[in-house]
């Protein structure tokens, strides 16, 4: 096993792609060989140490490929270190809207009880109303574009989660 870090990602729109490019070049920056890579396209977690799994909460439920991706690599992710972000709020960002967003993720995550994250946290998300597209738009239409994504605060989670990782590759 290589000291490989995998810092994969599910994104309907691209947010939370953005967010895992900034995540996996932070780690890089502390001095953790990355690889990003979409979670869809993950065959096998053999070469890598430790795993960070990012998607977007979307209508109440978490990315369908991150569901996926953790059941897929269940006996994997057991052995190795594992840090969770979602991408959450995007409209107001008012406090309500961030616990709900916790909330709906924690009910994701307690799907799988044998999952025990060294990390688990919500970044705000980002709304574009033109990427947004029928029949959903229908119903979105009338929200206006946001980004409530704070890059230094996902800078700063994704240092403290370099320390967590670390042990692991020792």
């Amino acid at each position: 096993m290589c000291d490989s870090i995998l810092v994969g990602y599910a994104t309907r729109y691209g947010s939370t792609q953005q967010v895992a490019e900034t995540v996996a070049t932070t780690l890089s920056e502390a001095g953790l060989e990355v690889e990003l890579k979409l979670i869809r396209q993950v065959r096998t977690l053999q070469g890598y140490r430790g795993i960070v799994l990012g998607a977007p909460l979307f209508m109440f439920h978490w990315h369908k490929d991150a569901l996926q991706f953790l059941s897929r690599h269940r006996e994997a992710l057991m052995q190795r270190p594992v840090a969770i972000f979602a991408g959450g709020p995007f409209t107001t960002g008012d406090e309500e809207e961030w616990q709900s967003s916790r909330e709906q993720l924690d009910q994701e995550l307690a799907k799988f009880s044998w999952l025990t994250p060294v990390a688990v946290e919500v970044v705000g998300g980002r709304y574009d109303p033109a990427k947004v597209h029928f029949p959903l738009s229908l119903f979105l239409k009338q929200i206006p574009d946001s980004d409530l994504r704070d890059w230094t605060a996902i800078r700063a989670w994704a240092s403290n989660l370099a320390a967590k990782l670390q042990p692991a590759l020792s």
